[in-house]
């Protein structure tokens, strides 16, 4: 049987889809009943056989919580890891800390107790290190502690630690680092937003640079590499590397809507944040914008795929029609 963490988020419910269409058998963990129906939205826009999701045994836990996750590993040969909480918000980091390091840790010690064959984990090129010379960054580029790392950052680093102790300790393992994965069913949150703030008349545009990649050919890799005999690597995708500026004109073709106009600068988006992070000390609120999203926002980060192109027989869709497709099915939530 395979366990499912995170079944719940982009990756993971579209990943429950084509292991269901595989007739797996499955373990999906999910914490609300409300996120299971996003899940049957997600299936819905493959086909329309209802009874798929009734397939999935799901099991109710938190990861960070050792008793309840004991009985998830029962009859668990393989596991895909795709828990994690996400946010550039400074007050979110000893959450990231507890979900993304201290709940990998507890994925990781049950799988080697439970005696697991496989773990895929779904990392991020957060945790992969910054170019030196401008040149592509690849898998051997080394993430630095010294660096002024975002909480994300560190936190997805320190779960991937975890995930190579596996690895030392009789699991095998394999690390995927997406890039921005864009794809459908998610709108609220994440890169989902991408999408929702052009629909809804976003003007906006930076010119940062980075690797972009679609959320099925994400889902597709990790099966592969799970049914492959690749063990204890790591592997960037990255679809293609692109401007802020250009996947936000794409997005507003597809909807047929009026492109950004303002081209926002660096020092801009350094006073906004500021404000907002002000902003957000009086009210309590989230801040719009924080130091490390305003900063990603305008760097230039160019990444290589070569390595998984040459491990496996794959070929990246193009991110056009990647957005295409995600802005047609945004299109279908809005009429549901």
């Amino acid at each position: 049987m395979i366990l499912v963490t995170g079944g719940t988020g982009l990756v993971g419910a579209h990943l429950l889809y084509h292991l269901v269409k595989n007739d797996e058998k499955i373990r999906a963990i999910y914490r609300t009943e409300e996120k299971i129906e996003a899940v049957k939205k997600v299936f819905s826009l493959y086909s329309n056989d209802v009874t798929l999701i009734s397939k999935i045994e799901w099991y109710r836990a938190d990861i960070t919580e050792v008793p309840a996750m004991i009985p998830a590993f029962i009859g668990i040969e393989k596991v895909y890891h795709c828990a994690a909480l996400v946010s550039f918000n400074e007050k979110d980091y000893r959450q990231m800390r507890k979900v993304n390091i201290h709940g990998t840790a507890i994925i990781v010690n049950l799988a080697i107790d439970a005696k697991v064959n496989k773990i895929c984990f779904v990392g991020s090129i957060a945790a992969v290190g910054s170019s030196l010379n401008g040149g592509l960054i690849t898998e051997k580029n080394e993430w630095n502690p010294e660096e002024d790392n975002s909480g994300y950052s560190i936190t997805k680093f320190g779960a991937e630690m975890e995930i190579w102790r596996a690895s030392q300790e009789g699991v095998n393992v394999v690390i995927v680092n997406p890039g921005v994965i864009l794809g459908s069913g998610f709108y609220t949150a994440g890169s989902g937003k991408l999408f929702s703030q052009v629909y809804n008349g976003f003007k906006y545009y930076t010119e940062g640079v980075t690797g972009f990649v679609g959320v099925k050919d994400v889902v597709e890799v990790m099966i592969q590499l799970m049914n492959s005999s690749i063990k204890n690597e790591r592997f960037i995708l990255v679809a293609e590397n692109k401007s802020f500026k250009e996947i936000f004109f794409s997005i507003a073709k597809y909807f047929g809507k009026k492109q950004p106009t303002k081209n926002i600068k660096p020092w801009q988006t350094a006073i906004f944040w500021k404000f907002s992070w002000l902003l957000s000390l009086v009210t309590g609120k989230e801040p719009l914008l924080s130091k490390y999203s305003a900063r990603s926002a305008h760097s230039v980060s160019r990444y290589s795929s070569e390595k998984i192109e040459k491990s496996l027989p794959f070929q990246f869709e193009k991110m056009e029609d990647v957005i295409k497709r995600v802005c047609n099915n945004f299109i279908r939530f809005q009429k549901v």
